[in-house]
C-alpha cells in the first residue's frame, strides 16, 4: 500500500469514527447538533471546553454521553464556595499500621480520572479556580512539591451559567485562555423542545455503549498531525486572531472601538487544531480557509476582553468576531 493509500484509509477510519461518536451522542442530546460536533472536535484535539447556558440544557448529560461513548474514566465535582484546592487535588493524611507506626500517604482527589466535569466552575473562589490551573495545561498534579502525573488522555469539561451572576466568581483570563473552547449552548427550539419534553414522559432512554477507548483516541490524535496546513492558511489564522487586536493594522473599526485585549497566540494555535479535526472529518487530508472559519467563533469568544465602553454599551463578543471574520480576506492583499 502506497503512503497516499494509507493516508486516504487514516482519513476515511478517522472520519467514519467522528461519525459515529457524533451520531451515538446526538441520539441522547436532542437538538445540539454543533455543541455535540464542537465538544468531540476539542476533545480529540487534546483540549478543555468551557460550555456555557443556562441550567437544564443537558450539559451535565453530554459530559456523561461523551464519556460512555470515549469509554473514559468520569468523575463530576460540583462548584461552591466552600469547595478547597485539597477537594479537588488531594491531600497528604496521616495512618497508622497494625504495629502502630505512623505515615504519611496520599490520598487522590478527584481530578485524577480522564474526564473531569467541573459544574458551575464559576461558583469557587479563585483559590479553587486556579487548581485546575496546572491540570488543565501539564496534565500534571503537584501536592506537596510532588508531581504526579495524569492518566493520558485527560479532559476537562466545565459548565457555567451566564445569566445568574450573583455569589459567582469569573474566571480569570489565565484560565479562560486554556479552554481550547468556549462553547455555548442554546436554548432549543419548539420541534426539539417537544422532543425532550416526549423522551421524558415516555421514559425513552437511548442506552450508548462504548465506541473507542483511550488508546484509540490518542491514535486519533495521531492522525492530526499528518494534515497539510499551507503557509497560506497558517497565515489566514494568524491573520484572524490579529483581527480582534484593537492595536492591529487589520482590526475592525469597533474592534478598535470596544475591544481592550484581544485573542492570546494559544488561538491561532487552536484554530490550526481545530481545523485539521474539520478537515479530516470532511474526507480531507488538507485544511481549507473554511475549516479555521467554523470553528473561529469557539475559539476566539473567550479570549476577547471588552474594555468600558464595549461593556457599557452591550456590546457582544460573539457579534464582533463574526464580523472579523467576514472582514477578513483570504488572500493578504499586502503581502502580494
Amino acid at each position: 500500500m502506497t503512503s497516499h493509500e494509507e493516508q486516504l484509509t487514516e482519513t476515511k477510519t478517522f472520519r467514519d469514527t467522528f461519525d459515529l461518536l457524533r451520531d451515538s451522542i446526538a441520539r441522547t442530546i436532542v437538538g445540539q447538533d454543533h455543541v455535540v460536533e464542537s465538544t468531540l472536535t476539542a476533545l480529540i484535539c487534546g483540549g478543555n471546553v468551557l460550555l456555557e447556558g443556562v441550567p437544564g440544557l443537558g450539559k451535565t448529560e453530554l459530559a456523561k454521553a461523551v464519556s460512555q461513548v470515549l469509554d473514559l474514566e468520569f468523575r463530576r465535582i460540583q462548584f461552591t464556595p466552600d469547595l478547597m484546592p485539597a477537594d479537588i487535588l488531594g491531600t497528604n493524611v496521616m495512618s497508622t499500621d497494625d504495629q502502630g507506626r505512623y505515615s504519611v500517604e496520599f490520598r487522590e482527589g478527584p481530578i485524577f480520572t480522564q474526564l473531569l466535569l467541573a459544574d458551575e466552575i464559576n461558583r469557587a473562589t479563585p483559590k479553587t479556580q486556579s487548581a485546575l490551573l496546572e491540570t488543565m495545561q501539564e496534565g500534571t498534579v503537584t501536592v506537596a512539591g510532588t508531581k504526579r502525573t495524569l492518566l493520558q488522555p485527560f479532559f476537562v469539561l466545565a459548565t457555567q451559567n451566564p445569566i445568574e451572576q450573583e455569589g459567582t466568581f469569573p474566571l480569570p483570563e489565565a484560565q479562560l485562555d486554556r479552554f481550547l473552547f468556549k462553547i455555548l449552548v442554546p436554548y432549543p427550539n419548539r420541534y426539539d423542545l417537544n422532543r425532550i419534553v416526549e423522551r421524558t414522559i415516555l421514559q425513552q432512554r437511548h442506552e450508548l455503549s462504548s465506541i473507542i477507548d483511550a488508546k484509540s483516541i490518542l491514535q486519533l490524535r495521531q492522525c492530526l498531525d499528518k494534515v497539510v496546513v499551507a503557509d497560506a492558511i497558517r497565515d489566514y489564522a494568524v491573520r484572524l486572531v490579529l483581527t480582534t487586536h484593537p492595536k492591529s493594522d487589520i482590526a475592525t473599526e469597533r474592534v478598535r472601538q470596544f475591544v481592550r485585549w484581544g485573542a492570546s497566540p494559544r488561538a491561532a494555535q487552536a484554530l490550526i487544531k481545530a481545523a485539521r479535526v474539520r478537515a479530516l472529518t470532511s474526507g480531507r487530508a488538507h485544511v481549507a480557509f473554511q475549516d479555521i472559519r467554523r470553528f473561529a467563533a469557539e475559539v476566539l469568544q473567550h479570549r476577547v476582553l471588552l474594555n468600558y465602553d464595549g461593556m457599557a454599551d452591550g456590546i457582544r463578543i460573539e457579534e464582533l468576531i463574526k464580523e472579523c471574520v467576514d472582514s477578513l480576506p483570504e488572500d493578504d492583499p499586502i503581502a502580494s
